[in-house]
């Protein structure tokens, strides 16, 4: 009798555990592209970010100060805590747009 409870106890929390993994992956799928977190590639040289995405401008992207450079500005591709990122993909993670040495 108790091998019968232990069995269908373990029928049980295999069945829940199932259903809620189908769950997450049936809502994993079912997401819109635009509500999913997009992710950000960061690159070394200008060339590679341009390949990535060829469509977009490529910026400098300074991870301390939360900004990206637009080419032409100072600070386009200068420091030692950036890299070059797609614009689309760095506005897209929260990073926001410098305003300081437009031209």
């Amino acid at each position: 009798m108790y091998q019968f409870e232990a069995n269908e106890n373990r029928r049980d929390m295999r069945l829940y555990f199932y259903s809620c993994s189908v769950t997450f992956f049936a809502l994993i799928l079912c997401t819109p592209q635009s509500t999913m977190a997009q992710t950000l590639a960061p690159f070394r040289y200008e060339a590679q970010a341009q390949r990535h995405c060829p469509v977009d401008t490529v910026v400098w992207l300074d991870f301390r100060s939360g900004r990206y450079y637009l080419k032409g500005q100072r600070r386009y591709a200068s420091g030692h805590t950036g890299s070059f990122v797609c614009r689309n993909e760095a506005r897209d993670s929260g990073y926001r747009r410098s305003l300081l040495g437009l031209r």
